[in-house]
């Protein structure tokens, strides 16, 4: 299942200088990697908004949607995941849709909503207790999955 992730997780980022990072990740740092993409392509996008860049602002955002759709939202496992994989599910939709809402109307509080539920979940996932992020690999995709 994760090198299933990682590879979602390289497409998404789009990145060759991250395969050997996102490839020897661990489910809980794969996330995290994920996270972190999406705050950059955001935070990117915000920039080239306010800088009128459009091209670039139009490539950010759609970086951070493949990242939230490909990666994050994909690595849910929707039948075993119970209530925090939907919940998660349709805060990943929201996320999506809001980033292509700001891209088409130039909104940068819409930018500024996304920024701060990004950086809340990853702030969330970096707090998983250090022990729990070094049990067996079927512990930690329980934890990811909602299953816990």
């Amino acid at each position: 299942m994760s090198t299933m992730i990682n590879k979602k997780a390289m497409a998404a980022y789009g990145a060759q200088s991250l395969d050997a990072d996102v490839a020897a990740a661990s489910p809980h740092r794969l996330i995290i990697l994920l996270y972190d993409g999406a705050i950059q392509s955001v935070t990117l996008a915000r920039m080239f908004m306010e800088n009128g860049s459009i091209a670039e602002k139009g490539a950010a955002i759609s970086k951070a949607i493949a990242i939230i759709e490909d990666g994050l939202r994909l690595s849910l496992d929707r039948e075993t995941g119970g209530e925090l994989a939907d919940n998660l599910d349709a805060l990943y939709e929201y996320m999506s849709h809001v980033l292509l809402e700001a891209n088409l109307h130039n909104r940068l509080d819409s930018l500024d909503q996304i920024l701060i539920l990004l950086k809340d979940l990853r702030e969330a996932w970096e707090s998983i207790p250090f022990d729990a992020r070094h049990q067996s690999s079927a512990q930690v995709e329980a934890i990811q999955h909602g299953r816990v």
